[in-house]
Order: C-alpha cells, then sequence, then structure tokens
C-alpha cells in the first residue's frame, strides 16, 4: 500500500484523539521534569567548565596542548558512547533507568573537581562526566518522544532544550559572581557547583516516570549490528544528511569566543558572548517547537537556517561589538530554531522500539561532522582570516535551506512509513 499522500494532519487522528492540544498545560509533567533535571546539571556543569580551563593552567599548571587534548577525547566519547546507550535503551526498554545512570555518573565526578590537585584527577573527573553525558544523552531524547504526545511533540522538545539552555547562561553567570565573592578561589566555586548536581538526580528519581509498556525490548537481537540502520525510513536518513550540513555550517562555539576576542572584547567579558547566544536559545527554543506541531517542521527548520545565514555573514563583517552582539544573537536564534526541531524530526521519523538506537546515531554522525567542521574552520581562520570563516558556514547553511525547500516541494506535508508504524 502507498502510504506517500497520507497528510499529517489524518496521522495525528490515527495517533491521538480528536481534540487538540495545545500550549504549555498540554505537556506531560514528566517532561518539565526531564526538563529541569538538565537545567540544574548545566548549571552545575557549566560553573565548573566555565572556570576550568583558566584553572587547569594557572593553579594546576597544566599547558594549552593539555588542555585541547582533555576537551577533543572528552567530546569525542560523548558521541561515541550515545550510540551504545541508545540501542541499549530500546533493547532493554529501559530509558529512565539508562539516563539516571548517566546523570548519577556525572553528579559523583563534581566533588573530584574542587579536590583535584593533579591534571590527571582533572582529567579523569572529566572524561567519566562525559560518558555520563554520552550514557544519558539518547535515552533521554527518546524517552521525551514516549511521553509526548504527537500533537505537542515539538513543543515538548523545545521546552526540555529552553530548560537546559536556561542552565547553561546560569551556570557562567553564577560562576562569574561565585569567583568574585569568594575572590577568585575556584575549589569553592566548584564545592557550590556540587549542589545542583545533586538536585537533578533528585529531581530525576522522584519525578520522572517511564510510561509503562512504551518500548517493548527487543530481546530478538543479542548483539550489536550496523544491519540495524536498515530500518530507518528515507525520512530518517534526509534528517540525519541536513542536520550534519547544519553543522558544518556552525561548527564550534570556541570560534564565536575568538570572534568576540579579534575584534578586541577585553578576556574578562569574551564569557558573555556564550551567555547572550544561549539567553537567546533558551527564549526561542520553546516558541519554535512549538510552531513546528502546527506547520511543518522542516519548514520552521529553514527559518532556523536563514538566522544561521544572517548569523555568519553578520559575525564576518562585524567590526565592533554591536555587530557582535547581533551576529551572536542570530546564532542563538539558528539554535533555538534547530536544535529542538531536529530531535522533533528524528522521533517523528524512527520506528518507536528503535528510537534510541536512531538518536544515538544521529549523535554520532553529529560529532564527527562537528570535529570535521572545526577543523575545516580553524584551517580557513589560520590561513585566509576570520571572515572566511563565516562566509563558509554561510554557505552550508544556504545548502541545508535549500535542501530543506526541495524536500518540502516533493514530499510536501507526506507521512512517513515510520509515522505510521509509530501510530500502530
Amino acid at each position: 500500500m502507498d502510504y506517500s499522500g497520507i497528510q499529517l494532519s489524518r496521522l495525528d487522528d490515527i495517533c491521538m484523539p480528536q481534540e487538540s492540544l495545545h500550549g504549555l498545560r498540554s505537556i506531560p509533567r514528566g517532561i518539565w521534569a526531564l526538563g529541569f533535571v538538565s537545567m540544574f546539571m548545566d548549571v552545575s556543569s557549566e560553573m565548573i567548565h566555565g572556570l576550568l580551563p583558566v584553572f587547569l593552567v594557572s593553579v594546576l599548571g597544566a599547558s594549552a596542548a593539555a588542555l585541547g587534548l582533555l576537551e577533543g577525547l572528552a567530546e569525542g566519547t560523548v558521541n561515541v558512547v550515545k550510540i551504545f546507550s541508545g540501542a541499549l535503551s530500546d533493547w532493554l526498554a529501559k530509558r529512565k533507568a539508562l539516563a539516571l545512570i548517566g546523570y548519577g555518573m556525572a553528579a559523583l565526578t563534581k566533588p573530584l573537581f574542587p579536590l583535584a590537585n593533579s591534571f590527571s584527577l582533572v582529567f579523569v573527573a572529566r572524561l567519566i562526566d562525559r560518558i555520563g553525558k554520552g550514557v544519558r544523552g539518547s535515552p533521554r531524547d527518546a524517552l521525551v518522544a514516549d511521553l509526548a504526545p504527537r500533537q505537542v511533540r515539538g513543543a515538548s522538545y523545545g521546552l526540555r532544550q529552553s530548560l537546559d539552555t536556561i542552565g547553561a547562561f546560569a551556570g557562567p553567570l553564577a560562576a562569574i559572581c561565585l569567583t568574585l565573592a569568594f575572590k577568585g578561589n575556584f575549589r569553592r566555586v566548584f564545592w557550590v557547583a556540587v549542589l545542583p548536581a545533586c538536585v537533578s538526580v533528585g529531581l530525576l528519581v522522584l519525578f520522572v516516570h517511564e510510561p509503562p509498556d512504551s518500548v517493548r525490548p527487543l530481546k530478538a537481537r543479542r548483539q550489536f549490528h550496523w544491519r540495524e540502520l536498515q530500518h530507518f525510513s528515507p525520512a530518517f536518513w534526509f534528517v540525519v544528511v541536513i542536520g550534519a550540513v547544519f553543522t558544518m555550517a556552525r561548527f564550534s562555539e570556541a570560534f564565536l569566543v575568538l570572534r568576540a576576542s579579534n575584534l578586541g572584547l577585553g578576556n574578562d567579558y569574551v564569557p558573555l558572548v556564550l551567555v547572550v547566544m544561549n539567553a537567546v536559545y533558551a527564549v526561542s527554543s520553546y516558541p519554535a517547537g512549538h510552531l513546528s506541531d502546527r506547520v511543518d517542521r522542516r519548514l520552521v527548520l529553514a527559518v532556523g537556517g536563514l538566522a544561521l545565514i544572517v548569523a555568519d555573514v553578520l559575525l564576518a563583517t562585524a567590526t565592533g561589538v554591536v555587530g557582535l552582539a547581533a551576529g551572536i544573537s542570530f546564532w542563538g536564534l539558528h539554535m533555538g530554531f534547530s536544535q529542538g526541531l531536529l530531535a522533533a524530526l528524528v522521533a517523528d521519523a524512527a520506528p518507536r522500539d528503535r528510537r534510541g538506537n536512531a538518536f544515538g546515531f544521529f549523535s554520532l554522525v553529529s560529532g564527527i561532522v562537528l570535529l570535521i567542521a572545526s577543523l575545516v574552520a580553524g584551517a580557513l581562520w589560520d590561513r585566509v582570516g576570520a571572515p572566511a570563516t563565516f562566509y563558509t558556514g554561510a554557505g552550508f547553511a544556504g545548502l541545508g535551506v535549500l535542501g530543506l525547500l526541495l524536500q518540502l516541494r516533493t514530499t510536501p506535508a507526506a507521512a512517513t512509513q515510520a509515522e505510521l508504524d509509530n501510530a500502530v
């Protein structure tokens, strides 16, 4: 039977009762709880990570090369672990348990940072923390899809992302204030960071409940195998490709900090670049997700791509703080209009019992592409100049927008076979 002409509105009738779900009140409490879990853990992590480079170099005497090695291995570990944790959450049908292990690992590492007297202990703590992030990431994203009614799926991912991002800019602000209050005593700030991590784990234990029978354990498969990928529809692979293209356009946020410094922003104020970006990101994520439940998600994602083009052009042509602030703000707008949307599109396109696998593979591809994008951006920065890096990013963003518009034209509001599988 050919399902290509079935409209999303008809699919919604299959998936859910006729009544429409709107607004924040329609989002299940479990998703609100997951959002606050993410927020408190991000506050804790960013309080530490915002000061960690200075702590390593000025207090522990580490070199810049050692710092680069630590960050590269840490972020690479996250993306490798995600694909296995996602698959495991499908096989065991125990998403909350894996998320709890991941958040618990991160919380247990926090006291190691103020206790550290050597680079090696910080290295171990950071690596375990990132393994925890990898363990929790894919199961948590799949759990959002399990908890969220389809009509508010975009809003649910947007809300979780908004709360997560509030933590991402509240953490550095708290670190700045506490550092001033403690007169530069990094270890005392790190001890305070332990508290929100404990709150995060407590919220997950008490207020997040896995829906019964949401996923059937995949007991028939006894080992990991790449043949699992054949179960994903063309719609899923399109999301993977578009996500990769936008990642090539976005590269590492470290280049935003470098651009700020390049334009003359003082070192004391450079961290505010990420605060501004994350503030816009947090404010825009929920409205973007909410909008994507009412119009085609791909169209909203295309708007996010246009915001990235504007951001790259502004950052390439900026000559002062005003241009920098405008570019950073549009960058945050792109993040708000893309990250939650991409997660919702993955959930839409993946079979229900393989969502963990889907999120894990999507994260793996995104991580590999981010590494490549950052290497390309760095090479362009050194050999051609900062504007070339951002103009190249604008070019990739344009390709992403073009791909979305072409797909919208060829398959307007078409339901994928995976979505029909989810409806059963």
